[in-house]
């Protein structure tokens, strides 16, 4: 091993908007603000940091012209419920996975057009 992962740095055109959204996902704190810089972090490493970018362009997956550059993967307990929430944090539906027979993952954008995804836990 090299080092260890620290920090996932996510840009965005307001790190605090989108460091709540995630706050609300992950149920992470914020533990640090300075600037256009907003830290979210639990017990243990790694952080998730947001950093402002005034020129944002978001992705649009699955457009190979604007990738998803990043994603989060959410493990959740009722697929249906969480749904629900981050579609009132303000989460858009993105299209269904095709070879998920069971609807056990789904895709979204976060406020500003990041992907992540909800996975039933199983």
């Amino acid at each position: 091993m090299i080092g260890r992962l620290r920090t996932v740095a996510i840009d965005c055109p307001d790190p605090e908007a989108l460091a709540g959204f995630y706050s609300e996902l992950l149920g992470l704190p914020v533990t640090e603000r300075v600037d256009d810089w907003v830290v979210l972090a639990g017990d243990e490493l790694p952080r998730i940091a947001f950093q402002r970018v005034p020129d944002h362009r978001p992705p649009a997956w699955p457009d190979p012209e604007r990738p998803q550059q990043m994603h989060f993967d959410v493990w959740v307990d009722d697929i249906d419920a969480a749904e629900a929430r981050v579609l009132d944090l303000g989460a858009t539906p993105l299209a269904r996975v095709e070879d998920d027979p069971d609807d056990l993952f789904r895709v979204y954008a976060d406020p500003v057009g990041h992907p992540f995804c909800l996975e039933f836990s199983r």
